[in-house]
């Protein structure tokens, strides 16, 4: 498993460029009927695993595991989440869609939000946008120059480690797909009268910005790839197979973090208890 997703974690060293990463891979499978079959089969095996280690991260309640997904519009974050995540309980999983700030939110410093909404020890916290967004629309719109988002990538290195140093593991996807493939799913909306809730025109006004969108992208990749917070360029172009990596690359975060069931309390035999 490690040798597979090696290719789709981003280095530490050098310059990001996501023209040198395939929107449309779909890694050893084939592009047939068969090939998603099989990567659907390994997927379910997947959510199943997922299932039975956030049984025992809930219990144990010692340790977080926080997904946080960015994208373009249409990206398929809400997806991923609703395909990836259908096997977890409920009880132990927080999804947090940030949206613009509200005025009490703008009162505070950016991360202010973001800390709020990290979820305790046992959870999986999953969320749909994040404190990237202030470096990135914002950066677009020419709200924040290159100075103050210099500040903020430190702060949020500091930020992030700071999770890290205290139980969270930190998982960053970039769902990268294609503007040809953004065009399609934003006409579906148009076309599918249960899409339409979907569709906002600002995405229209977005999508002009492309080219902008993949230097600040570029740029927030680079600057706060670290250690203990690592990015994941995941292609988004397939459905079927963007499910399939996101769920290899949580359960293969949850192993490594090896939740355990806590031991039962001290000083009970259980052969002795008599339940009437």
């Amino acid at each position: 498993m490690e040798a597979e997703l090696r290719r789709y974690r981003v280095p530490l060293q050098g310059k990001v460029s996501l023209s040198d990463y395939a929107t449309d891979d779909i890694g050893n499978f084939e592009r047939t009927v068969e090939g998603r079959t099989q990567a659907a089969k390994l997927g379910e095996d997947l959510k199943e695993t997922i299932a039975g280690l956030q049984e025992r991260l809930y219990a144990e309640s010692k340790q977080t595991l926080l997904l946080i997904l960015q994208g373009m519009d249409a990206g398929g974050k809400d997806g991923t989440i609703k395909h990836v995540m259908s096997n977890v309980n409920p009880q132990g999983c927080v999804v947090t869609s940030f949206k613009v700030p509200t005025p009490l939110e703008q009162a505070h410093d950016f991360l202010w939000r973001i800390h709020a909404a990290v979820p305790p020890h046992g959870f999986i916290g999953i969320f749909n946008r994040s404190h990237y967004e202030d470096v990135l629309v914002t950066r677009v719109h020419g709200l924040v120059d290159d100075d103050l988002a210099k500040r903020r990538f430190r702060q949020i290195n500091d930020f992030e480690r700071m999770l890290s140093e205290n139980g969270v593991t930190i998982l960053k996807l970039f769902l990268h797909i294609s503007r040809a493939e953004q065009k399609q799913r934003l006409e579906a909306r148009l076309r599918d009268p249960r899409k339409n809730w979907k569709f906002n025109p600002g995405d229209l006004a977005e999508r002009k910005l492309w080219r902008e969108y993949m230097r600040m992208y570029e740029d927030a990749l680079q600057h706060t790839n670290k250690d203990g917070a690592r990015w994941w360029i995941v292609p988004s172009d397939v459905k079927w197979y963007r499910n399939y990596l996101v769920a290899m690359i949580v359960a293969h975060a949850l192993k490594k973090m090896d939740p355990q069931f806590p031991p039962p309390p001290a000083g009970v035999d259980f052969s002795k208890i008599v339940i009437e």
